[in-house]
């Protein structure tokens, strides 16, 4: 039996992509392995780690498990589509990673998090960070990282 492709169309980090598609390939696999955005890691491949964490919209999502036909119609951002952002720049200042496989999910994860809850309550943050895991270093730079560009009223 010949699995079923799909031409689509996608919004990957602000630009119209025409790509083709099987219904039962990740939006991990289309965007590493068929478009070159190798931002996004593979880890656990569950949706556990979140090393593979791309924007659907303004929310995280874990795209080792969301289907590539699930993100037609809306705007994926990966870590190539952040641009010189406050919580990059915030990780580099805080030393927020080592080894770095994690950092691209978790700058998706935390710039997300700055997006939707401008001014987050700490426990809000501890909540959003525990989406993500990391083995090298602790949260406490991540934390204040993402402390350091709160803006606050």
């Amino acid at each position: 039996m010949e699995t079923r492709k799909f031409q689509v169309e996608m919004e990957i980090n602000g630009e119209m992509t025409e790509i083709e598609i099987r219904a039962g390939e990740t939006l991990l696999h289309v965007l590493r392995n068929k478009l070159g955005l190798t931002g996004p890691k593979p880890g656990c491949l569950n949706g556990d780690c979140g090393a593979c964490t791309v924007m659907v919209g303004e929310l995280p999502f874990k795209s080792c498990i969301m289907l590539a036909v699930e993100a037609v119609g809306h705007k994926i951002t990966t870590i190539e589509g952040l641009h010189d952002t406050p919580i990059q720049r915030a990780f580099i200042e805080h030393f927020a990673f080592q080894c770095g496989y994690c950092t691209p999910g978790f700058i998706i994860n935390c710039h997300s998090l700055l997006q939707n809850h401008p001014n987050p309550s700490g426990e809000t943050i501890k909540s959003w960070l525990s989406s993500n895991i990391c083995r090298c270093t602790s949260y406490q730079e991540i934390n204040e990282a993402v402390r350091s560009v709160i803006k606050s009223d």
